[in-house]
């Protein structure tokens, strides 16, 4: 497995500092934020062949944005915007895209699921000549409230694209403090996940007991080896499945600096999280 990150918490720096600071450190690939780092399409294959001059292996590259917004001007910018840069990454020979399905609050959970099958199988379709998968982070959104986020929503979307290049950029964090469990989820998906993220949720125990689950504080985003998740347990089930892709490292830890605070914190932060995952390979 290749130990990489996600370059959005250091979105402030520029992309030729941050390649050269995953390559000092000895990362084996990066996840380029495209909003923080790749300013046009147009740039796509500069920054991959930047990446890889200094030995690192891009292992996607991630668009943030709400693929089902519900303001239509919005949402067609957006799909333009993202076939752009899904054909430039297919072009330069990414293996991954990265997006979020969304929602639109406007209209039934059916319809969200159906607009996205479809748009999710046009880009399939305007890059089938390629290997490239897209890849979806179960990111539950602003509201909490987005698409394709949980098993049910996976069983839900994979029926209607059964396609094996819609995949899962899978985020373990996001289903901790959901309550599911992340070993059983990433076993029945297993041969749907191009890419772990690495990061993990802490729990207040005691600020559960205090104020439940509606209250306030109970969790927070942690860096590997901060949080609930045993690593170790996680990457070998993952390996005996078959896995041999990248860990990639969102680093949104308040405690090292996420998001824009001191930068020596930020970097300190993704040393940490690598030597906890080296260490648990």
């Amino acid at each position: 497995m290749k130990i990489g990150f996600y370059t959005s918490t250091l979105g402030d720096c520029p992309i030729d500092e941050v390649i050269r600071f995953a390559a000092a450190e000895g990362f084996d690939a990066i996840e380029i934020d495209i909003r923080s780092h790749i300013p046009t399409p147009g740039d796509v294959a500069p920054v991959v062949e930047a990446a890889r001059a200094a030995g690192l292996h891009v292992s996607s590259l991630t668009l943030f944005g709400n693929q089902l917004d519900p303001d239509a001007e919005t949402r067609t910018a957006l799909r333009r915007s993202t076939r752009d840069y899904l054909l430039a990454a297919a072009e330069a020979g990414v293996p991954d895209f990265v997006l979020f399905p969304g929602r639109d609050p406007t209209v039934s959970e059916e319809e969200n699921y159906r607009d996205f099958a479809a748009y999710a199988q046009s880009l399939l379709d305007e890059t089938k000549g390629s290997s490239i998968r897209v890849l979806m982070e179960n990111w539950p959104g602003p509201n909490k409230n987005f698409i394709a986020i949980t098993p049910a929503g996976w069983r839900r979307l994979f029926a209607l694209v059964p396609d094996p290049r819609l995949g899962l950029e899978f985020d373990p964090s996001h289903l901790i403090w959901q309550g599911i469990d992340p070993f059983a989820a990433r076993a029945e998906f297993a041969d749907r996940i191009g890419i772990l993220h690495g990061k993990d949720t802490f729990i207040d125990e005691e600020a559960v007991q205090s104020g439940g689950y509606f209250g306030e504080g109970w969790w927070r985003y942690a860096l590997p080896g901060r949080g609930r998740l045993n690593w170790r347990d996680l990457i070998s089930a993952s390996r005996q499945d078959g896995f041999d892709g990248v860990i990639s490292i969102e680093h949104e830890d308040r405690d090292f600096g996420w998001p824009k605070g001191d930068l020596a914190a930020r970097l300190d932060g993704h040393r940490r999280a690598a030597k906890h995952l080296r260490a648990s390979l």
